[in-house]
């Protein structure tokens, strides 16, 4: 079944307002286990539109329309869907009472272009929106079916869930189930990753699997997408597939599917009872504001000091200035944590930039040094990060989490990563 999106509106097509709302459904769509082959905008005009329609038509087999369901002049989608199908609009005295009843339990009276929403094209099947006061509807135009969801992003996510895809499965002749494993790695690029993931694909004979990449520096996401026509089918597929996957991936998996970095280190941290004092330069605080967005963890994190100053960083603790940047001052400054903070882990990140060119050049680098260290064990990272001082602080961000991470979790601290200078 080929399906397409077709999305309204001129603060769409103007780029004013982000357009989620398609990738929520196109996303949907493909954990049920279809294939979205077209994607079009169209703005709030009549001409536009009804070629718009006629055209989805002629090549898709369903296509679902988002947005135009609205009570004002420019919201065009009844009209022309009526138009385009050879038909005349009538009105659904059943959703006009609904409308009128969802405006007098407000206390309001329901204003006169809001009828226009109760006017439907003559033969359409009636899509209840049990959120708001535009209803949906779907009609076959030359031969292909058309779903009408509303623009507002809650009211299209419920009729999308609860009426359209079971509508889609039935229109296909069978259900099938769509599941996406992800696995979130750091250290390692697409094509090291492509290299040792070669053959996975392979190991569901039926050729159900599928291997995608999407990169987002400095983290990679790895998604294996399986189909089945049960959630235990998939099940059985999955199991030694994600296991040789972490196999092959090993130490540079992060986290996997909705998990993070961050809140792998802070349920490690809840793990021993610990907590950890933290201190940043060159990062903007990122560190510390990552694994402080999680409520429920914020008492795993005592103290933070951000500067970019390494002799501020120095006074906090006690120790002489003048002692620049160096993996052997930040081991120091870990130690003066553990005995003045009275925490069981420190986190030390100390940055030293190497400029080329001027100062926002790529080709510059920095120089990272990491410490974590805990009342029994000190490890130690140091590393040569090119790019741009935003590039920078993001990676070497990612950097001293991963080592807290690697070190919480007795894994190599010292293993090397695709971005450092060799």
């Amino acid at each position: 079944m080929k399906i397409e999106i077709l999305c309204t509106g001129d603060e769409i097509l103007s780029g004013k307002t982000v357009n989620t709302n398609h990738s929520f459904m196109a996303r949907r769509l493909v954990e049920n286990g279809f294939e979205v082959y077209w994607g079009t905008v169209v703005g709030d005009d009549r001409d536009s539109l009804v070629h718009a329609f006629e055209m989805a038509s002629q090549r898709a087999d369903a296509i679902i329309v988002n947005g135009g369901l609205g009570p004002t002049v420019d919201d065009l989608s009844q009209e022309v869907a009526a138009q385009t199908a050879g038909v005349e609009l009538e009105l659904n005295q059943g959703w006009l009472d609904r409308i009128s009843e969802w405006y007098q339990s407000r206390g309001r009276v329901m204003p006169e272009n809001n009828h226009k929403q109760a006017m439907l094209p003559a033969g359409s099947e009636f899509i209840d929106n049990p959120i708001g006061t535009a209803c949906g509807f779907a009609i076959d135009i030359n031969g292909a079916r058309f779903f009408f969801t509303p623009g507002v992003p809650r009211e299209m996510r419920r009729m999308l869930n609860e009426q359209i895809v079971p509508r889609l499965q039935n229109l296909r002749g069978y259900h099938l189930t769509t599941r996406v494993k992800r696995f979130h790695t750091f250290g390692i690029g697409e094509s090291r990753a492509d290299r040792l993931l070669d053959g996975i694909e392979e190991m569901a004979l039926d050729g159900s699997v599928k291997l995608g990449f999407q990169s987002h520096y400095p983290q990679l996401e790895t998604k294996l997408t399986l189909q089945g026509r049960s959630e235990q089918e998939i099940d059985n597929k999955l199991r030694p597939i994600e296991t040789a996957m972490r196999e092959k991936l090993g130490n540079f998996v992060i986290a996997e599917d909705n998990q993070t970095i961050e809140g792998s280190v802070l349920d490690a941290l809840e793990d021993v009872k610990g907590c950890v004092s933290i201190m940043e330069m060159n990062t903007a605080g990122m560190i510390t504001t990552r694994l402080m967005s999680d409520p429920d963890h914020v008492d795993r994190v005592k103290s933070s000091l951000v500067s970019w100053d390494p002799d501020v960083l120095s006074g906090f603790v006690g120790r002489e200035a003048g002692q620049g940047v160096s993996t052997l001052h930040a081991g120091e400054l870990a130690a003066s944590i553990l005995q003045e903070e009275g925490v069981t882990h420190a986190l030390v990140v100390l940055t030293e930039r190497k400029i080329k060119g001027n100062k926002d050049s790529s080709e510059s680098s920095s120089i990272i040094h990491i410490v974590v260290a805990d009342g029994l064990r000190r490890e130690s990272r140091q590393a040569e990060l090119p790019g741009s001082p935003d590039w920078i602080q993001t990676g070497s961000t990612e950097l001293a989490l991963d080592c807290l991470r690697r070190f919480l979790y007795g894994l190599p601290v010292q293993e090397r990563i695709d971005f450092e200078q060799h």
